[in-house]
């Protein structure tokens, strides 16, 4: 089934962890399921009544106290007041108690598998469907063919922790950048242009920064430029995710730039440039860590240019390992929006179907 990002923000309250231990333990024990219901639909009404807040508004957890997605917890609470014996009761009680007590993360993500419940934020399956793009906070749509904030978004959430490092080789309006501070990773950003480069930074600026991490655009050709000194600056070495968003070769224009793969002259020469921004950016990479490519295809002289999967080809060429492919569904673009009348009528008489989608390819260096 597609995934839509539209959905409302998940909100979280906080519980006093002595006594939801107590209340655990004290159903964990109980032999009849009729009082073990009524601690439990007792407890429940006391949560129901708490305040809710957004995640970045919510106190995080500590010795006292524990932060649980609201909707996720009370779901559970609800299957065990529905089982139909006490020994079912238990069970549902004893994950419970598992997931609240013992994390059990991975090494590229925060996401505790013990309560996998709570992250309906993140995707998982291969097909995004997402009407709009996100335009709270500093993003913006003044950089033509900029970045859907939602993708790099879902990008960290599944391959990096909170502090880790993301670096984007193609930063145009900052869009990534945003992100790493609303969710507390760190964020290199290279742009070619430095008038872009400038408002790009001055964007990511008014965003708050609750996590105090590092954003930092700066002004260079991905294809030449030399990480070692910029990572340096930073005190470290590597990064844990690459996120690449470059241009749909000569789709759109954004600059006059020989160095910009928009004006790459040939498919050839787009991808052969391409390379070497792959070839730079995978070597200051991680070992065992993502690098995703954005992009879409392009249609030329009557026929359909698979650029994407050139892209793709040209990643795995450099021993990278294919790990998904996502389809993104690019139903409410505004040029398409604008003109949808025109290009179904160019479709029917042309023989060919109108782009409504781009690819989101994830890899996994050696």
């Amino acid at each position: 089934m597609a995934q839509n990002h539209s959905q409302p923000e998940d909100t979280y309250i906080t519980l006093d962890r002595t006594t939801l231990e107590t209340v655990l333990e004290a159903c964990l024990v109980e032999t009849e399921l009729s009082f073990l219901r009524e601690r439990i639909f007792a407890y429940r009404a006391g949560v129901s009544a708490l305040p809710a807040y957004p995640r970045a508004l919510a106190a995080p957890s500590d010795v006292d106290t524990i932060v649980l997605q609201r909707d996720a917890f009370l779901g559970e609470l609800d299957q065990i007041l529905a089982a139909r014996t006490v020994r079912r009761a238990v069970y549902y009680l004893s994950r419970l108690q598992k997931g609240i007590g013992e994390a059990r993360c991975s090494s590229v993500n925060d996401i505790n598998l013990n309560r996998w419940k709570e992250y309906d934020e993140v995707l998982t399956d291969s097909l995004w469907v997402m009407d709009r793009r996100d335009t709270s906070g500093a993003h913006r749509a003044w950089y033509w063919g900029n970045f859907i904030p939602q993708i790099p978004r879902q990008l960290m959430l599944r391959y990096t922790r909170a502090g880790e490092w993301v670096l984007d080789p193609f930063s145009g309006s900052g869009t990534t950048m945003i992100e790493c501070r609303r969710l507390g990773r760190h964020g290199i950003g290279v742009e070619l242009s430095p008038d872009v480069a400038a408002r790009a930074a001055e964007t990511v600026d008014s965003e708050p920064n609750p996590f105090a991490v590092t954003t930092d655009i700066v002004v260079g050709d991905s294809a030449t430029i030399d990480y070692g000194p910029v990572l340096a600056s930073h005190a470290i070495d590597r990064v844990q995710l690459v996120v690449l968003h470059p241009p749909y070769h000569d789709i759109i224009q954004f600059s006059r730039h020989d160095a910009d793969l928009s004006n790459a002259p040939t498919v050839e020469s787009f991808i052969d440039r391409f390379a070497v921004v792959v070839e730079r950016a995978r070597a200051v990479l991680a070992p065992q860590r993502y690098l995703a490519v954005v992009i879409g295809d392009k249609y030329h002289e009557g026929e359909w240019i698979p650029l994407g999967f050139r892209a793709m080809q040209v990643v795995m060429d450099q021993g990278c390992t294919l790990k998904s492919i996502v389809v993104k569904n690019l139903d409410r673009t505004r040029a398409k929006r604008e003109q949808q009348a025109l290009w179904r009528y160019r479709a029917l008489a042309g023989g060919f179907y109108v782009f409504k989608h781009e690819y989101i390819f994830v890899f996994q260096t050696p």
